[in-house]
């Protein structure tokens, strides 16, 4: 597990659970993602900043790396070839890019109702709204929004195409590094998983420190873990000419 140094941190901030956040994250930053609590998901969204209309294209992101999982060496891409951040450490192992996020209808049949007027901050909340209030702040809609990943969460398919959560795999303290390679406007929430089995409506808060991060070099592990992210990067590289 990689250390950060204190003195390359620009700030850390807790997200509660079942909430939404967004950020920046500039091109030269990393931002580290830690889970606090056991069976923590976080959906995840990344959109290049400067253009809103390119975001991730994670059919384009699995394909061209040969996985149906993400994890340390692997970048996210963007619908223009370009690598908006790259997985730079992972404790976790294996996070999800299949299962998409929940929607309003999937929390209440599987939770109930309980509203804000009810239980104030600890209302139930849904992965789609929350990812809807966030792009909102940035004059984008329903029509922007694209399938997310899911950190923390482990899923798999069978010979059927079944698809198979798989319960304890996320645990309190680990954590996954997303070095920005563009300045990458990022957007996650803390909703429950949409496949998670429990009937309790139980998500978990997480931890984001971002910090100062050198430029990565030509032997990088991400660069170097297949020829479509070397090409990745020079593409994305050419963008900053």
């Amino acid at each position: 597990m990689a250390e950060i140094d204190l003195s390359l941190v620009r700030f850390i901030e807790q997200v509660s659970a079942g909430a939404s956040w967004s950020h920046v994250l500039k091109r030269g930053t990393t931002l580290r993602v830690k889970s606090l609590g056991e069976g923590a998901n976080v959906s995840a969204l990344f959109y290049n900043f400067e253009i809103l209309g390119e975001r991730l294209n994670l059919p384009d992101t699995l394909k061209c790396q040969h996985t149906a999982r993400l994890t340390a060496g692997h970048c996210l891409y963007s619908d223009m070839g370009r690598i908006l951040v790259s997985i730079t450490d992972d404790t976790c192992g294996w996070h999800d890019p299949l299962s998409g996020c929940s929607s309003e209808q999937e929390v209440l049949l599987k939770y109930g109702a309980l509203r804000y007027q009810e239980a104030r901050n600890a209302f139930h909340r849904n992965g789609r709204d929350s990812f809807l209030t966030e792009l909102g702040k940035y004059g984008m809609d329903e029509r922007d929004l694209a399938m997310n990943v899911n950190l923390f969460a482990k899923v798999t398919a069978d010979k059927e195409g079944r698809l198979r959560f798989h319960e304890g795999h996320s645990k309190a303290g680990m954590h996954v590094d997303l070095r920005a390679e563009m300045n990458t406007l990022v957007v996650l929430n803390t909703c429950v998983h949409p496949l998670d089995p429990s009937p309790t409506y139980a998500p978990q808060p997480v931890e984001l420190s971002v910090w100062t991060s050198p430029p990565p070099a030509g032997d990088d592990r991400c660069r170097t873990s297949c020829a479509e992210n070397t090409r990745g990067f020079e593409i994305t590289r050419r963008y900053f000419l």
